[in-house]
């Protein structure tokens, strides 16, 4: 019989930072944790694995992400396992050069691609800094942990030659605790497309595509995931996001709708097949 994935949404608006420490210190962690922080116009995921194994997606626009870490990490914990670049845009590392000043972090990873941007040296050299050895993965690559997988399956040999950096940004796929999540960066629907002609993506949740923008979260592309809960990471920003197109193809396919302007820093934990959700401000 076909498992039923349950969807409980908690609507826990915490405002008291003790209660909302109280929730998250609660012990060591025996489920999958995800967060996806509130750092404004950008992207930020931490993953918490069971055994409190940390993998950090991406850092925002600016140092906004310690403030959302201080939320989750106890006092004396300064340690990240995994840190992920999907691509070298300012929106996604700005906020990791104080990352890698204030945290220590075991390994970093990213699609060898160089930044533009004037900050993007600022990030490199922080790393080499920090002591902390870089490692190239790309399509193919995995990172297997106990019983959970993440694999990368995008970009390929030929979209890391690409000159748009959103067309050779890092996509994952995680699989723990019997839930999957996938993180699609800023791809667009052309990429969308050639994914869902090449894996099976049906997820449980969604790191929405480039902050909602309209190029893409195709209609495509939502049929082939079938998400039931999307998760749109955006701050201020002059470009529309998320657009409406986006929120009603969402909505269609009976995916439910959190936003990290609206929401604030949102935390899923995987337990028993069901996806408990709290939200901050």
């Amino acid at each position: 019989m076909k498992k039923i994935i349950i969807v409980l949404i908690f609507g826990l608006i915490v405002f008291d930072v003790f209660i909302w420490r109280s929730i998250i210190f609660a012990g060591p962690n025996k489920n999958l944790e995800a967060y996806f922080l509130n750092v404004g116009q950008g992207d930020s995921e931490l993953i918490v694995l069971p055994g409190n194994v940390k993998i950090l997606i991406d850092g925002g626009p600016n140092n906004k992400i310690l403030e959302n870490l201080s939320k989750i990490f106890s006092p004396t914990d300064r340690y990240i396992d995994l840190v992920i670049l999907s691509h070298p845009q300012a929106d996604h590392f700005n906020g990791l050069i104080d990352v890698f000043k204030n945290y220590r972090v075991g390994a970093f990873i990213y699609n060898g691609q160089n930044g533009t941007a004037n900050s993007w040296q600022e990030l490199v050299k922080a790393v080499k800094n920090s002591k902390t050895p870089a490692i190239v993965l790309a399509q193919g690559d995995k990172i297997h942990y106990q019983d959970n997988h993440l694999d990368f399956i995008y970009p390929d040999k030929i979209a890391l030659k690409s000159k748009d950096l959103n067309a050779a940004a890092l996509v994952e796929k995680l699989q723990s605790n019997g839930l999957t999540f996938l993180f699609t960066a800023d791809i667009e629907s052309k990429i969308e497309k050639i994914l869902a002609q090449k894996y099976d993506l049906k997820t449980d949740v969604l790191k929405v595509s480039h902050h909602g923008s309209k190029y893409s979260s195709s209609e495509e592309f939502l049929k082939e995931t079938q998400p039931k809960l999307s998760i749109i990471e955006v701050g201020k920003n002059s470009y529309g996001h998320p657009t409406k197109e986006v929120l009603e193809r969402l909505s269609a396919v009976g995916a439910k709708i959190l936003r990290t302007d609206k929401d604030g820093l949102v935390k899923i934990t995987a337990d028993s097949g069901k996806l408990l959700i709290f939200k901050s401000d």
